[in-house]
């Protein structure tokens, strides 16, 4: 069995769900299907949720408004058989209808989460109904059966699997089966969800309970790049990579893939293959744990909005547990601190979350003084360094030699070397990096080098 994933993207318009539909049933291997809400529409449960927690019930009926008459439009185009459209209509009314009434719920948190769950059981139900009008055999089932997270909100590996096992053997001869990604039930049997990246997560987590042979994630381009394809023009497919590797690059701005979503995978040592929805003959990325490639260095990708906070004090010389009292600062404010370095007499450190700076670099200030820069960007190079590590550090640094560098993290992981520069050269970063680690490669792709 394996399990394939469809983000909103792919779901976002009727067009997409046609292209959707041929590819789930493409061959006859049994699968589980992971669908996310169509494009567009979390954001709105979103704002509708948002207007629901101010009161504003006459925002909420607009927008709730407005996102009907959009699924009204995508039905009246994805069904030409009149039975199936007049179902499509009845899902509609009852899921909107269902929204209204949520409005007059005073249970706060929980309609919140109920509000947010609608966008994939709208998907899901459309597509099934897609489905069985296209004569695809399928069955739909409800990730809320199956997909459950304890009380610190970590999947239930076990339940899940023993759910969905049941689920599966209670029928027999059904060889695809279409779900929800995202959203799940809690320890009181709430509805809840697994936050923004949960559908890969979903589809990580149930390939797992499963022993799934691949996990197939679809997207809008051809699997993960080397670099960004939005800054740099020159940029290829990665065809494998490694677990390890990929998680780096998720966590440091390849939005690609949650930078959580691979971890079941990686437990299981299942495949992970990236693919693209509207070109699905392109080979896309495996991600597995022991890659075939001759090249260390597999991709770069940046993360931006980062601020660097530097403390300098000469009293921190040999002073034990300095670090300690700084760490201490940053976890009583719920802030996380991306890359760390240290001297003799300071200490520099990043973040992405300045909704506490002002209170942290209060009392960091009694530590020394104490400097903040913003508008800055981390790079990261990610690849199997450490172990093959001749000549490419010296390559990184050649190709950056007129580029001011804030700050150089490298030894963490294995995988994974990162350095802070403004943001307004990242652009250019990114682009001499290109240049200077990939040039071998994009010559035998029979691109030409700027």
């Amino acid at each position: 069995m394996i399990v394939l994933k469809f983000g909103g993207t792919s779901v976002g318009s009727s067009n997409n769900i046609k292209k959707v539909a041929k590819i789930i049933s493409s061959n006859n291997t049994p699968k589980i299907v992971v669908l996310s809400a169509m494009s567009g529409t979390t954001n709105s449960l979103v704002e509708i949720s948002n207007f629901y927690k101010k009161a504003n019930l006459a925002d909420a009926k607009l927008e709730i408004e407005i996102l009907y008459r959009k699924y009204q439009k995508e039905i009246q185009n994805l069904f030409d058989n009149e039975e199936y459209l007049d179902k499509a209509k009845v899902l509609l009314s009852y899921i909107f209808n269902n929204l209204h009434s949520l409005l007059y719920k005073n249970e706060v948190i929980n309609t919140e989460k109920v509000i947010l769950a609608q966008g994939e059981l709208l998907s899901t139900q459309i597509i099934q109904l897609y489905l069985e009008q296209e004569n695809i055999s399928s069955k739909l089932i409800s990730a809320l059966s199956f997909m459950k997270i304890d009380v610190m909100r970590e999947p239930d590996k076990e339940l899940i699997s023993s759910n969905l096992q049941g689920i599966i053997s209670k029928n027999k001869g059904i060889e695809i089966f279409v779900t929800q990604g995202f959203i799940c039930r809690n320890t009181l049997g709430d509805i809840d969800n697994l936050d923004r990246g949960g559908s890969d997560y979903t589809a990580s987590l149930i390939g797992a309970a499963v022993n799934a042979s691949q996990i197939q994630i679809y997207t809008d381009i051809d699997g993960m790049h080397n670099n960004d394809p939005r800054y740099v023009d020159q940029t290829f497919s990665i065809e494998e990579i490694s677990f390890d590797e990929a998680a780096e690059l998720a966590y440091f701005g390849a939005k690609i893939l949650h930078p959580q979503s691979l971890l079941p995978a990686k437990e299981n040592n299942i495949p992970v293959l990236v693919k693209n929805t509207f070109d699905p003959q392109a080979l896309g990325t495996l991600i597995c744990n022991k890659p075939k490639s001759d090249y260390h260095i597999r991709a770069i990708a940046a993360k931006d909005d980062i601020t660097a906070i530097k403390i300098k004090s000469y009293r921190m010389l040999l002073a034990y547990g300095f670090l300690k009292k700084i760490f201490e600062i940053f976890d009583k404010n719920k802030t996380s601190i991306d890359m760390i370095t240290t001297s003799e007499v300071a200490v520099s450190l990043t973040i992405d979350n300045v909704q506490n700076i002002d209170q942290i670099t209060d009392e960091l200030s009694s530590f020394g003084s104490v400097e903040v820069d913003s508008e800055l960007s981390i790079i990261c190079i990610a690849g199997d360094i450490a172990q093959n590590n001749k000549g490419i550090t010296a390559t990184i640094f050649n190709s950056l030699k007129d580029i001011p560098i804030r700050m150089i993290s490298y030894g963490g992981s294995n995988y994974n070397l990162s350095f802070l520069v403004k943001t307004s050269q990242k652009t250019e970063v990114l682009n001499l990096l290109n240049k200077g680690l990939f040039s071998k490669v994009l010559k035998t792709k029979n691109k030409v080098l700027v």
